[in-house]
Formats: structure tokens, sequence, C-alpha cells
């Protein structure tokens, strides 16, 4: 395509946006806040995050203050190509962002909305460990703005948290619960299913504890198996098993039929919110799914801004010594082309309860819609009165096989 940049081509020092950028002033903006410090890895996790003995050349308490150089860089940025806009949602992920004092956390959202506004009705998500959540942290965040805490639960069971090397205390996800409740805080809270030696019954405990804590939203994971982990070390050397697909797609049913039976809708293959009137999606991950604009602020965050992607160096002293130069985090960004975009669109929306519209599949592909209905897999209903591609029950356990049709 005209303009296109080849993959991987390397981002300036300045962070500049190419000069046949158009970026839209009105379309929504989301900011991620990536906080990469963690007290235990986790034997699953792949994620870009450091204990204390790993950061070597950085330091926690340093960190708000590097990242807030790069909200700096972005306002200079996006001012220059008019794409200043103020905040729809704004997400604090990790590692565990409640590693850092609430302080910290507050410091970091002022400075975004500082330079860039923030909506009134604007949703601000902090992911937190169970066991760094207190009534002091919430009053600080709620007097911040945040508005909704992400609460990494995991498990109910013990031996199903130990296989996962999650350290909290089980008690201590209603105590958190307790703390985000009494400042108003909407509560979402994350579990990972098909962990070594837990079973179908294991599971359902987690389900009915999860629902106990009457939560706005719950997510639910299959266990991923990553290359490099220790827990794929561990499956390789046969110390532990690898996860059951079968045991995890009746994981799955179970998860749906209880959500589904306590008042909660799906709108995500892995995410249900309670449907009581309000809308208590996660709003910031819906603008990843519906390809939104948004700006990653942190070591090996990633960003999108009208159709161009970049993505910042890794390790958090890289990071931090790049900023201090005055020079931008990114290592490197694209322009992917029309049937990269095509992919990724069928990819994200087929896995939303809205649907993915037919004519957002390429035009060659469209017809595999109807053997895709044939075998179960998408609703008749929906493709022919709405032109849309919804998955079923059966799709979503079978949801990477629709997007190969849909894109092969």
């Amino acid at each position: 395509m005209a303009g296109a940049l080849p993959l991987g081509d390397p981002a300036p020092a300045d962070g500049r946006l190419p000069a046949d950028l158009v970026v839209d002033a009105s379309a929504p903006f989301s900011a991620y806040l990536h906080v990469p410090f963690c007290r235990v890895r986790c034997g699953y996790c792949d994620f870009n995050t450091y204990t204390a003995t790993e950061l070597r050349g950085a330091t926690q308490d340093e960190y708000a203050d590097t990242l807030i150089r790069e909200i700096a860089l972005a306002r200079d940025v996006l001012g220059e190509a008019d794409g200043i806009r103020p905040l729809d949602t704004v997400f604090f992920g990790g590692g565990t962002p409640t590693l850092l004092p609430a302080g910290d956390l507050a410091r970091m959202l002022s400075a975004a909305t500082s330079a860039f506004g923030i909506r009134d009705d604007a949703e601000v998500t902090v992911e937190a460990n169970p066991d760094t959540v207190t009534p002091e942290v919430v009053r600080t965040l709620v007097d911040a703005g945040v508005t909704r805490l992400s609460i990494g639960m995991q498990s109910a069971v013990p031996h199903v948290l130990a296989a996962l090397d999650r350290t909290h205390r089980p008690e201590n996800v209603r105590t958190a619960v307790d703390a985000a409740r009494g400042g108003g805080l909407d509560v979402s809270v994350d579990l990972i299913y098909g962990a070594p030696g837990e079973s179908l019954a294991d599971w359902q405990e987690s389900l009915d504890a999860a629902l106990a804590l009457e939560p706005d939203h719950i997510s639910a994971y299959a266990l991923i198996i990553e290359d490099g982990t220790k827990l794929a070390r561990q499956i390789r050397r046969g110390e532990v098993p690898a996860p059951d697909d079968d045991l995890q797609a009746d994981m799955y049913e179970a998860a749906d039929q209880r959500l589904g039976g306590a008042g909660f809708d799906w709108y995500e293959v892995s995410n249900w919110a309670r449907a009581d009137g309000a809308d208590h999606r996660s709003r910031h991950n819906m603008a990843y799914w519906r390809g939104s604009d948004w700006w990653g602020f942190g070591p090996g965050a990633h960003s999108h801004v009208a159709g161009l992607r970049w993505w910042n160096v890794k390790h958090p002293a890289a990071y931090a010594q790049r900023l201090a130069l005055g020079e931008s985090p990114a290592a490197g960004r694209e322009r992917p082309d029309l049937e990269a975009r095509t992919l990724e669109r069928v990819l994200l929306q087929s896995r939303l309860a809205e649907g993915l519209p037919i004519d957002g599949i390429a035009e060659n592909r469209r017809d595999r819609v109807a053997e895709l209905i044939s075998d179960g897999l998408v609703d008749a209903a929906a493709a022919l009165r709405e032109h849309r591609v919804r998955l079923t029950l059966r799709g979503r356990l079978l949801a990477d096989a629709v997007v190969r049709a849909l894109t092969d």
C-alpha cells in the first residue's frame, strides 16, 4: 500500500509519526500504563515483568517519573499530528501495578489526564494482586479518578494456586473486593482454568467462590503454555501434565452455564459481565477488540494510532535510559497492509458477542460462513438477518478454527 512501512521498521528517536499519517481526532482514544513489577514470577507467565532481582539498572522508586516522561513525549507527538483527544479509557496493567505506592499510580494518571484530558464517563482500571489491596490504597485510587479494580483471583483452590505459583492468600480476595466496594469501584475478578492437577470439581469450586464475591465482571482464561516459561519446562521434563483440551472444553462449558445462570452475559469469548442494566464490560478491552487508537506507556508496551503500530524496548533500564536522553522508547514500528488488518479484524471481532460484520471478511472467503453455520459454529439467524458472524457456544470452543476458515 502507498506509504506502508515494512514490518519491524526502526522507530525514529524523536517518536514522530509518519508525515502522511492522518489521525482522526474524533476517534476514541485510550491509554495503557504498564507497570512491569512482580514479587514472584508465576510459572505460566510470559508477560514483560520483572522481580526485584531481575531489574538490573532500574528501580521501582523512579518508575513513575520515568513513565511520566513518556506521557510528555506522547503529548508532543500527538499534538504535532493534531491527534490529541480526551481519554475514553485508561488501564494500569502489569505485572502488579499495586506493587507501586498508590500515590505513584495517582501521579501517573494525573499526568495522562493533564496531557490529553479525560471524558467525564471514562473507565479507569487498575489491575491488582489481592494481597496488595487495602482500604487506604482504594481511597487514594478513587480520589485520583480510578473507577474499576481488576483482581487477579485465578482460583479459590490452594493446590491450583500453588500449581500456578500464585502466592496470594485466597481469603484476601474477599478482603480486596470489600475494600474496592467500600470505595465505590466496579470490581472484576480474573480466573484461570486448566492448571496441572485441577479437576472439574476444583474449577466449579472456583466459579462458585467468584460468584459469591458478587463482582460486576468475571474473566475466565484457559491456561496456555507459553514457550520459555517455567511451566513449559516442567511439562517438557514430564514433571507435570500438559493441559487436557477436552477437560478445558468441559471447564469452559461449565463456566458459561454457571455464569449465565447467575445473571452474567458473555460479551467476549473469555469475558462475562453482570446483566443488571448497567454496562460492566471492560470498555478498555473493547477498544482493543474494535481496533480503536491507544498509546501504550511503559517497557514493552504496544501502541496503535491510525493504523500505525509500535512497541517499546522491553527492559525497564533501557526504557528509562532512552527517556532520560529525551528519546522515544519505541524499539520498532509497522503499518500493516490490508491483508494483515483484515486478519486482525476477523481474529478480534469474531470473538465478540456482537459479532463480526460479514463485509469485514475478505470477499473471496465470505462463502465460508455458510459452511460454518452448517458445522454449528456460527449463529444462522445473526448471519442471515444481521449480516454478522456470531459464534455459537460450540463456535466459542473452536474460535481459532473459525478464524482459520475465514482467513486462510
